[in-house]
């Protein structure tokens, strides 16, 4: 037998469903919602429902936004000859926080993962190729400093090289295992400024 009501178990478990949710802030975040006003509820459930049926990908980096061309592919003060992989939006919304980097991005939206049955198929590299037929002189390799993120740095290296487009790899200034989006602006920069060459 549950503790609550029906609905209220409900709501819990869709909370909980979402990622980095736990059963404790789930029960929280239910009882908020419903002791908010109506009216902020509808509004707030409005909104993702909007975000949901008009966000998409960017069709030039992939990114999520809400215009066929994202605010910075449709930028024409950016560098679109250097293009950053990144492996997800957060990552490239981190680099955007530096305020620093003046290129462009590719979100890959993943990164290779034997393990996971994540192969290159499975993230946006087709793109990726398809971009660099225009022009093209650096490529940033931004992925995180996992496995994954390791493997899939690799793989885009040796692809891109034999085009003789520069392929560079952010420095070591991000933890191994670390992930993007948590490390401060200062540690991104350095890492950004001191990439090398693949």
């Amino acid at each position: 037998m549950g503790l609550y009501s029906g609905h209220i178990n409900k709501l819990i478990e869709e909370l909980a469903a979402l990622p980095g949710i736990g059963d404790k802030s789930a029960q929280r975040l239910a009882f908020h919602l419903i002791n908010m006003p109506k009216d902020r509820v509808r509004r707030l459930a409005d909104t993702i429902l909007e975000a949901r049926e008009n966000v998409r990908y960017c069709r030039e980096c992939y990114t999520l936004t809400d215009s066929d061309v994202c605010p910075v592919c449709s930028n024409e003060k950016r560098n679109h000859r250097m293009i950053m992989v990144v492996e997800n939006t957060r990552d490239l919304a981190a680099y955007e926080k530096t305020g620093r980097y003046e290129g462009v991005y590719h979100v890959l939206h993943g990164a290779i993962s034997p393990m996971l049955g994540i192969g290159p198929a499975d993230i946006k590299l087709k793109e990726l190729i398809e971009r660099l037929k225009g022009d093209v002189e650096e490529v940033i390799i931004a992925t995180n400093s996992s496995l994954e993120g390791e493997t899939t740095a690799m793989y885009i290296s040796k692809m891109i090289k034999p085009t003789g487009i520069k392929v560079t790899r952010i420095a070591s200034g991000v933890p191994v295992g670390g992930d993007l989006e948590y490390i401060d602006e200062v540690t991104l920069l350095r890492a950004l400024e001191g990439r090398v060459e693949l």
